[in-house]
Formats: structure tokens, C-alpha cells, sequence
């Protein structure tokens, strides 16, 4: 039955005029390439091999400011991101078209989460697509660290057999700084669930293991040293 139900899923096409307005966006902010600089760190051969790899896949990040969103569009610059974002973005018919279109965004809310969107981001990954978002729930303002993570994100991989690929974004001192982010591995949701379906301690514990590996990254950064 599973089989025959990712069979029936079509892989989102390369060209699409439903992406028109987002590659419009993309391309024509291109320069900003050279603006940011964007410098991949990677945990290991493997982490660099694995953000390359085509496919659907959940980008999870940290999240340290508004303009997040911007910088992971410019760091994996070669993928179409679909980021999730909160309701609260989506207030008035332009915005929301904005959102939507431009930056393909999927509106959430968090103090009602329903299943038509998680279905929705289910089925972007098995699309093949990439869905970004960030698992703090909101803005962490500390200088360091990050709160904890929503075990969300699990369930959404489990469901798509998606792998999650962690990113870490440094905090830029000055608006011309180099943007800095480190790339982990590729992890495989399914080695935290022994069963079919994973129980609510396998989730939690699998949201614990990613924001360790969001810290691993953050020492990444904090040691890299411009040349």
C-alpha cells in the first residue's frame, strides 16, 4: 500500500510556471551573492556531499533573526526552499500572496496546527522538494545557544521518509560581514523509531540528538578563523 502510494506522487517538475515568481525573486537577487559571500562549513565529507545530494529533504536551523529565511536562500542557493512560516506573516491578501508566491512560504499556525498543513509539507518532501524551517518556534535573541526544539519536525520526516539536514547560521557583527553557516550530516529519522511508528520518547529524543547537533555546529563556527 506504501508502495503503490509514493508511486502516485509526482516529483515536482524543474521548470514550473507556479514557480515563476519565486525564480524571478531568486535570480534577480543573485547579487547578493556577492554582498553575503556565503561561507559553507561542514562537519564532515559526508555533510558536504549530503546537501548536494537531490531529493526531498527538511532543512532545520537555527534562528537568530527575521531575515533567517533570506540567508538559507542564499547559502543553498541552488534549491528551492519551501519555508515554513507563522500566520502572523500572512496577515492582508498582498502579503500573504507575497509569501506565498515569492517565497513559497507554507502558513502555519501554531496555536492550532492542522493536518491539512502538515499534509501539505508531507507532501513537498515527497515531491522531492526542500522544506526549510526553524525549530525554535520564534527569534533567539541569546548570543549563543538555542532554545529547545519543537519535536514537530520528527513527525514530518518520519511521515516522509526524508532525511533532516541540520544548519547552523552565525550571527553577523556588521551588515557586511560574511555570512557564515555550518552544514551537518544527512540523519535518517528513522534510526530514533524501532517500530513502524515511533513513540513520543523516540521524538523527543530525536529532538534532543538534532539540538545537539546544532550545538556541535555552533562550535564549528565560533572556531572558524577567517584566512
Amino acid at each position: 500500500m506504501k508502495e503503490k502510494e509514493n508511486k502516485e506522487i509526482k516529483k515536482a517538475p524543474a521548470v514550473s510556471f507556479r514557480y515563476f515568481l519565486y525564480d524571478f525573486v531568486r535570480f534577480t537577487s543573485a547579487p547578493g551573492l556577492l554582498l553575503f559571500r556565503p561561507k559553507k562549513l561542514y562537519i564532515s565529507p559526508k555533510a558536504k556531499q549530503d546537501i548536494k545530494t537531490k531529493g526531498g529533504a527538511l532543512l532545520i536551523s537555527n534562528h537568530i533573526s527575521m531575515v533567517d529565511p533570506m540567508y538559507l536562500m542564499f547559502a543553498i542557493w541552488r534549491r528551492r526552499h519551501h519555508f515554513i512560516a507563522t500566520k502572523e506573516l500572512f496577515d492582508g491578501k498582498f502579503r500573504k500572496f507575497l509569501f506565498t508566491k515569492a517565497f513559497l512560504c507554507i502558513l502555519i499556525d501554531r496555536d492550532n496546527f492542522s493536518m491539512k498543513t502538515f499534509k501539505e509539507i508531507v507532501l513537498h518532501l515527497k515531491q522531492g522538494e526542500i522544506v526549510s524551517m526553524f525549530p525554535e518556534g520564534h527569534v533567539n535573541f541569546n548570543e549563543q545557544g538555542t532554545n529547545p526544539f519543537k519535536s514537530g519536525m520528527i513527525v514530518m520526516a518520519l511521515k516522509s521518509d526524508c532525511p533532516i539536514i541540520p544548519i547552523y547560521i552565525k550571527r553577523r557583527k556588521h551588515w557586511y560581514s560574511r555570512l557564515i553557516v555550518a552544514v551537518g550530516e544527512a540523519i535518517n529519522s528513522r534510526d530514533f523509531a524501532k517500530g513502524e511508528i515511533a513513540t513520543l520518547e523516540e521524538i523527543n529524543n530525536a529532538a534532543m540528538y538534532l539540538q545537539e547537533q546544532e550545538k556541535k555546529l555552533e562550535e564549528l563556527c565560533e572556531n572558524y578563523k577567517k584566512k
